[in-house]
C-alpha cells in the first residue's frame, strides 16, 4: 500500500514515541466522532419525530395517546414514546434499540400497515410490551414516577387504597396501570396474569 510505505519513509525520522504519541491522537479522534456520532444517533432515534415517523405508529398507537393524560395535562409535562418504551439506563438503552430492529420486520413486509391488519396483531403487541415491563418492574414507568415521593393525601381514598394493596403483595405499575395511553386489546390474558405465568416458568 503506497500510503504505509510513505509513512514508514516518513517515520524514519520519527523517533518511535513521536509516531506512538501520533498514533494515539489519532485514534482518540476517531473514538471521540464515533462516540458523538452513536451518541447523536441514539438521541435521534429517542425522539418523538422519529418514532412517529412510519405510519403504522402515527396512525394507530400515536392518534390514540393524543389527548391522554401522558400527553396534554395540567403542568405541561409530556411522556413521549420513548420515555415509556424505552429504558434510560445506557445498557438496557442499547438492548432495547438492538431488539427494535428486528421489529422492524413487520413494517418493512407491511404486517401492520394497515388499521385491520393493526387490530388484529394488537393483543400480541401489547403482550410483548406488558412482558417486557412485568420483567423489569415497570422500569419504564419508575424512571418519571417515584413512589417515595407520592404524596398519599393528595390520592383518593380509592387510589390510596390501591397503592397500599400493589406494595404490600408486590405488584408493579402495569399490572394495573395499562391502556392508559394506548386502547386496551381483547385478550386472554393482561399483564398480571402474564406476570404469573412468567413466574411459573421460571421467566422471572
Amino acid at each position: 500500500m503506497k500510503w504505509w510505505t510513505n509513512l514508514q519513509q516518513r517515520c524514519k525520522t520519527c523517533s518511535r514515541v513521536t509516531l506512538g504519541v501520533g498514533v494515539f491522537i489519532v485514534a482518540l479522534i476517531f473514538a471521540g466522532a464515533f462516540t458523538i456520532a452513536g451518541a447523536a444517533g441514539l438521541a435521534w432515534t429517542n425522539t418523538e419525530h422519529f418514532c412517529i415517523g412510519c405510519h403504522e405508529m402515527r396512525e394507530n398507537v400515536y392518534k390514540e395517546f393524543q389527548g391522554t393524560i401522558h400527553d396534554r395535562n395540567r403542568s405541561g409535562v409530556r411522556a413521549i414514546c420513548a420515555n415509556c418504551h424505552v429504558p434510560h439506563e445506557p445498557g438496557p438503552m442499547l438492548w432495547r434499540k438492538v431488539q427494535a430492529t428486528w421489529e422492524l420486520w413487520g413494517h418493512l413486509t407491511g404486517e401492520i400497515d394497515t388499521r385491520e391488519k393493526f387490530e388484529a396483531h394488537r393483543y400480541e403487541l401489547a403482550k410483548r410490551v406488558w412482558t417486557r415491563m412485568v420483567q423489569t418492574d415497570s422500569l419504564e414507568c419508575r424512571n418519571c414516577h417515584k413512589a417515595d415521593a407520592m404524596e398519599s393525601d393528595l390520592q383518593s381514598e380509592k387510589a390510596r387504597a390501591r397503592h397500599a394493596k400493589a406494595k404490600a403483595d408486590g405488584e408493579t405499575c402495569i399490572e394495573c396501570h395499562f391502556g392508559i395511553a394506548h386502547t386496551e386489546p381483547e385478550g386472554e390474558l393482561g399483564p398480571k396474569q402474564l406476570k404469573a405465568e412468567l413466574k411459573k416458568a421460571g421467566k422471572m
